[in-house]
């Protein structure tokens, strides 16, 4: 909770794949808070009424989770809800004479991201928003570090590629939600 507080004001991006391992872990424990509170929360050492805090975060996470049907996979509404608004912001950047950087960097993402989308196609899953599809391999890149899995170089060039767009993506957010931006 109070990390995701944090990232959500410094990173739009780094919000979201770190509210998508907190869906991940809430799965691990079988989306069961007794288990969470005794076995996931202690580890954080906090305060007792901070740790009643986030025990409390996480019950309406398993909430949103039961009643949205992600008990197993997929992702909550409020997260879905900011892959359209960045997906939206991505098109208008595109369009957009005032950000060459950023098409550059699109355009250096592009034929990772489109062999990323045929891929998926091929196995028979739904076709994604590129946005998503960034986040998706962010996210999967992430797992396999963390289980202390190789990551080839033709990834890590890719992930490279995809990070430093949505990491623009996600400054220009920061911007648009200042109103600093115009297109």
């Amino acid at each position: 909770m109070y990390i995701s507080e944090q990232l959500r004001k410094s990173s739009i991006a780094e919000y979201l794949l770190y509210m998508w391992q907190v869906e991940d872990v809430i799965r691990a424990y079988g989306l069961d808070i007794d288990e969470i509170s005794e076995k996931y929360i202690p580890r954080f050492q906090l305060e007792p009424e901070r740790a009643v805090e986030l025990i409390n975060w996480y019950e309406n996470l398993i909430t949103m989770m039961h009643d949205e049907g992600v008990e197993e996979s997929g992702h909550l509404q409020i997260n879905q809800n900011i892959i359209i608004i960045l997906n939206d912001l991505h098109n208008q950047l595109l369009k957009s004479p005032k950000y060459p950087f950023y098409s550059a960097q699109y355009y250096k993402a592009l034929p990772f991201i489109v062999e990323l989308r045929q891929t998926k196609k091929n196995k028979g899953e739904e076709e994604k928003s590129e946005i998503e599809t960034c986040f998706d391999a962010l996210y999967l890149v992430m797992l396999m570090r963390a289980q202390k899995k190789e990551v080839g170089t033709e990834t890590a060039t890719a992930i490279d590629n995809i990070s430093k767009l949505l990491a623009m993506l996600s400054e220009y957010y920061k911007q648009d939600k200042n109103s600093e931006l115009e297109f």
